[in-house]
């Protein structure tokens, strides 16, 4: 009788683990990504003090998905539905989805075939900030925005990429609302 509960209890947990390691990462098991890459046609507000938000509130604010990778330094699948919008967007302008402040602009866009989204520089010098990230066993330059301090991605150097700064900025989409140039704010 023991012998028979145990082996049930360790089938229960190898049926589970699978949902349990995609909840983990951020997932529901079986489920994409949250969404595409927010657009509107309105510049957002930004966010005084976001430093003031506590989890709760940035909860709130934020999808699971944005959260997850804002809030907890996480990444989107690559070559994703968010890849595909960027890739098709015209002229206009990206901002953070958490606070609100302007980060990119579409003529410091370009496409890296890396599955994410690629800039060679940020909108203003002072928009992002970088920082070591030793996660994962690897060293690596993260990306925050400057005002939220919330996670981007990652900024690579000497990649060869025909750009004026030898840079890429790696950048979850997920994380960027998109405003057209012809968006009549």
């Amino acid at each position: 009788m023991r012998l028979s509960n145990s082996i049930t209890c360790h089938l229960k947990i190898l049926l589970v683990l699978p949902a349990l390691l995609a909840t983990v990462n951020g997932l529901a098991a079986g489920d994409a990504p949250k969404g595409p890459m927010q657009e509107t046609d309105k510049t957002p507000d930004k966010v005084e003090n976001p430093d003031r938000l506590d989890s709760r509130e940035w909860q709130e604010r934020l999808t699971p998905e944005q959260f997850r990778i804002l809030r907890q330094a996480g990444t989107e699948r690559p070559n994703g539905a968010v890849y595909s919008q960027f890739k098709k967007q015209g002229g206009g302008t990206y901002y953070c989805a958490g606070c609100g402040a302007e980060l990119f602009h579409s003529d410091q866009k370009f496409d890296s075939h890396c599955g994410w989204p690629s800039f060679w520089d940020p909108a203003e010098i002072d928009s992002v900030e970088t920082r070591t990230d030793y996660a994962g066993g690897m060293i690596r330059t993260e990306v925050v925005c400057a005002n939220c301090k919330g996670h981007l991605g990652h900024v690579f150097k000497g990649e060869g990429f025909d750009t004026p700064t030898d840079l890429r900025y790696c950048i979850n989409g997920t994380v960027l609302v998109f405003v057209p140039d012809d968006a009549g704010d």
